[in-house]
This record gives C-alpha cells, structure tokens and sequence, in this order.
C-alpha cells in the first residue's frame, strides 16, 4: 500500500487524512481542534470506522498536536510504519502568481508562502505551522504544497485584473486569484468521467456551494472565470461573507458610522453574508426557519440563489457553450431546494432540470439532476479535495 498523507491546518486546527493512493479512499481522518488552549479535543477515526476522542490532552502548538494524532495512529490504528507513506500533502490557500501547480516544499518555497500572507493572512501562516509540524515527525519524507489558487492561474488577464490604477495593482499584487481550486478542479474531473467524456473536451460550471461558495467556469479542463477575486471575499453571497457589494457602501460606513478598516472588514468577512441576514449561517437552520413562515430566512434564500443563477447566467455568456453544471459542498450536495431554485426555470438556456430527481437524490451522493436529454446536464458531485491533494501530491514526487 502507497499512501499520502494529506494536512490541512488551521489557526488552531489541524486536519489530517491518510490517503490509499490506489483505492482514493481515507483508511484513516481526523482533526485537533483548540490549539494553544489549554484544553484540546484530538479525534480520530481508524480502520474501525469508530471515532475515537482524546480531550484531556492540551496542545500548545502545532508540533504538540501533530505529536497527539500519531499517538491516535498507534492507539487506534493504522500502524504509521506500515503505511507505505510516500510523501505529505499540505493544503496551501495563496499560492499568489507564483504557483501554478504542486510545488515540493523547501526553505525558498516557505518563505515565499509567508511572504504571500497578507493575501490570506489567516490560512498561510497555518499552512507553514503545519508544515513544520510535519517536517519535524516526518523530517526524511517530502513535503508537498498544494496551492487552492493554483487551478485558477490559467485566468486570461482580462479576467483577473482589476481596473485600479497600475501602479498600485503591481506593488500590492491586487488581481484576481480564485481559491476552492482544488475542489472546482477535482468535481469538473469527475463531472467529465461521469457524462463518459474526457475533460479536455467538456464546459463545466462548478457551484461549490458551502459556508464558503465560488463558482467556476471550466473550458477543457482549465479555469476560466472565477467568482472569489483577490481574497475569499468576493463573488457569491456565503455563510458569514458578503459576497459582491458596492465598495462604496464602505466608505459611507466609515464616514456615517465612524467605522475603521478592521471593523469593516470583519463586518464584510465574519458578519455578513447568511448570518447578517438572519444571525445563522447554517443553511440547515435557515431552511427550518424559512418553511415555518420567518420572512427574513426566506429572504436570505432568495438573495443566496439569486446571486449563484446570476453568475451561471454570466458564465454560461463567457463560455458560449456548456456542457453541465455541477454542485458540491455542503449545501450544493445536500439541500435540493437550492439547486431548484437556482436550475429550476432554465429550459430557454438549455437546462431541462428535472425536479422530481432531484428532490429523490440522497444527500452526500453524486447522481444527474436534470433529464438525460438535456442540452446543459446538471449534476451533483460530492467533493474530495483532500483526494485531490493527495494525487497531485504523488504526481509530483512520480508515484
């Protein structure tokens, strides 16, 4: 057995998968949360399929915590020293202009990820905490960043750059750079598969609709248009994200209200989106609340829909012809009113969304949603970026 594994490390998170590169499947996942507390929660779930817990086992740094899920491996299994591990994979947010594909990890390659940060200043420097972490257990295997704006470096430049002035674009690196790379390259992969096509030949729009959503227009297999810009903020309206607004609701902020840089941005980035509109960014929740008759919930549906059916409508214009649509994420996987009211209506576009189908398709499971004869297919299928970092990350190293 070969396998990767794969490590996608927060503030005070870490997250694992260890992948059977010839299966695809995790023969074992799991996560420490509430690093640097002084409590941290480790768990695990092993070849038994149960998920184990460790709580009483504070973690005050990455290192510790990396230290904690081996010791999760030897209680509960897999056995690390016969896992046939080849390589790690680390999920990296900004890769910024200067990656485009998986990029082995060295002293040069850390430092230009940290030198990328204030573009995402929240995930690159996790990014190079779990690296490290995992150079220290792991110091002989290699290590390989895997970049979510890497799928988006084929952008025309007519689509990635912003139309400020030039100079100040160039010093501060301000373009467009997409993220959910890996997810919107993985899903327009197996959308290709299951229509029985290869990628090169197929137009995909990918709705990854999450707490955090962006949409992608896919031509041959490469990123044409992307809604997030350059940060996550941009694009669709998401759990706690504004999406797309008028800049210059900022500025009357900051004027009427008295209201600084920091607190817009956490407004626009931790206070907006589903749960400015109705104090949850659960979609689950909002969906109870809108079928018992509250207005606000019902609204902030709408609002979400309409801004997904508008950048389809956008894109479907971009790429002059598509072949499908697919959804993934959380809510693109598992909330069918959503996929109807955006797909619901379209037949003048191409899209014979077929309801009934796509009311009986079981959460989490990939399956076609609109009628076989359809001209534009709908599809939904279920993400596995981790299974995408894990393939790119044994393509670079030649496994």
């Amino acid at each position: 057995m070969a396998t990767v594994f794969v490590v996608n490390a927060g503030s005070s998170s870490l997250k694992y998968q260890l992948i059977d590169l010839g299966s695809g499947e995790a023969v074992a996942s799991g996560s420490v949360e509430r690093i640097g507390e002084d409590v941290s929660t480790v768990t695990h779930k092993g070849p038994d399929g149960v998920k184990h817990r460790a709580e009483d086992k504070p973690a005050p740094d990455h290192t510790v915590a990396m230290r904690a899920v081996v010791s999760m491996f030897g209680q509960y299994g897999p056995s690390l020293d016969q896992a046939g591990i080849c390589a790690v994979g680390h999920r990296v947010v900004q890769g910024g202009a200067i990656f485009d594909g998986p990029t082995l990890v060295t002293p040069e390659v850390k430092a230009q990820i940290q030198e990328l940060a204030p573009l995402a200043p929240l995930h690159n420097p996790a990014a190079l905490l779990g690296i490290a972490a995992a150079e220290a257990i792991w110091p002989d295997l290699p290590q390989v960043a895997v970049f979510d704006t890497a799928f988006h470096q084929t952008l025309p430049p007519e689509v990635y750059t912003y139309a400020i002035p030039r100079d100040l674009a160039a010093k501060h690196r301000i373009r467009r750079y997409g993220a959910h790379g890996t997810s919107h390259k993985y899903v327009s992969v197996e959308t290709a598969k299951a229509m029985g096509r290869d990628p090169k030949d197929v137009n995909v729009i990918v709705v990854h609709a999450g707490s955090g959503a962006s949409v992608c227009a896919v031509r041959g297999g490469k990123s044409v248009e992307v809604s997030m810009g350059l940060t996550p903020l941009e694009g669709l309206v998401m759990g706690s994200r504004c999406g797309d607004i008028d800049p210059a609701i900022l500025f009357l902020l900051a004027r009427e209200e008295g209201m600084d840089t920091d607190q817009l941005d956490e407004m626009c980035n931790k206070k907006s989106g589903l749960i400015g509109l109705t104090g949850t960014l659960d979609m689950r929740d909002i969906r109870k609340a809108a079928d018992a008759g509250d207005e606000a919930a019902q609204l902030a549906i709408h609002v979400f829909c309409h801004r997904i059916r508008a950048y389809i409508g956008n894109y479907m214009a971009q790429l002059g012809h598509v072949d499908a649509i697919a959804w993934t994420a959380g809510i693109g996987e598992n909330t069918p009113e959503v996929r109807e009211e955006v797909c619901g209506g379209l037949d003048g576009l191409g899209i014979d969304f077929d309801a009934e189908i796509n009311q009986a398709l079981p959460p989490g499971t990939q399956g076609l949603i609109s009628r076989p004869d359809s001209r534009v297919q709908v599809w939904v299928v279920p993400t596995n970026e981790e299974l995408e970092i894990a393939r790119e990350t044994a393509g670079l190293i030649g496994r």
